[in-house]
């Protein structure tokens, strides 16, 4: 449920073999849009926000279709932390959090509870080094077969269904589910560039428009006509290209 605020929004990706990007959105000035329109997404993400002072940190999973949000008064300032595919928390079944949020039983504007322990809040500036403790501390771990497999790196020493077990176990989805979400998302970044739907199609893999039609309508909530004609009053989640293979 990451957002893109038209600017608003500073994001990097990261050196660690365990973080997709970081992100952080302030509070935004000129015009504010009154939804947000929460597209599919395959990664998972901690999320800090603070609002009207108080402090909240939520785990949330990947999102296999679209959700419209009411944004109120706009959102607050906010830092997530996307985690690539193949990491996953040790202690929480992945599945569990596949189209939902847990949110930490206590948090302040300096520490927060994740997994019964007390941990730092973390920044823009030091979300890797928050991961790094994650990791030390053996809750934060990562299966790098299924980052290899989804990039489209082909191993032979592995089962196909050892292959999927393990896919489904660190991503809560499963190849099928991914590679045809992260191909929708792609298709619209290509689709907001000006590329023509036919090209897009043959980019990423699609058999003919209608099937672009039926997927963005299914992971995105819209056409390719109303990308095109965006509703000032509406903004898209944070789109941002992924390492994996789309291509069937």
């Amino acid at each position: 449920m990451t957002f893109d605020a038209g600017g608003g929004i500073e994001q990097h990706l990261s050196d660690s073999p365990y973080v997709e990007r970081i992100y952080r959105a302030g509070s935004i000035t000129g015009p504010v849009a009154s939804r947000m329109r929460s597209v599919a997404n395959s990664n998972w993400e901690l999320v800090v926000w603070r609002d009207r002072g108080d402090t909240h940190v939520s785990l949330r999973g990947p999102e296999t279709g679209p959700t419209v949000l009411e944004l109120g008064s706009g959102p607050g300032e906010t830092l997530g932390i996307i985690f690539r595919h193949g990491a996953f928390l040790a202690p929480m079944p992945m599945s569990a959090l596949v189209d939902t949020a847990v949110s930490s039983s206590h948090a302040t504007a300096r520490s927060f509870v994740l997994q019964g322990e007390e941990w730092e809040i973390p920044t823009y500036g030091n979300a890797d080094v928050f991961v790094d403790r994650l990791v030390r501390a053996g809750l934060l771990v990562r299966d790098p077969l299924v980052t290899d497999v989804l990039r489209g790196d082909a191993t032979t020493l592995v089962t196909p269904r050892s292959v999927q077990r393990r896919v489904a176990a660190a991503t809560g989805l499963t190849q099928g589910a991914i590679r045809q979400i992260e191909r929708a998302r792609q298709a619209v970044l290509l689709l907001q560039q000006g590329m023509p739907a036919i090209e897009v199609v043959q980019r990423t893999g699609y058999h003919d428009q209608p099937h672009l039609a039926r997927s963005l309508i299914r992971f995105i909530g819209c056409t390719a006509s109303q990308l095109r004609h965006a509703d000032d009053g509406e903004m898209l989640s944070l789109l941002y290209k992924t390492e994996v293979e789309v291509r069937p």
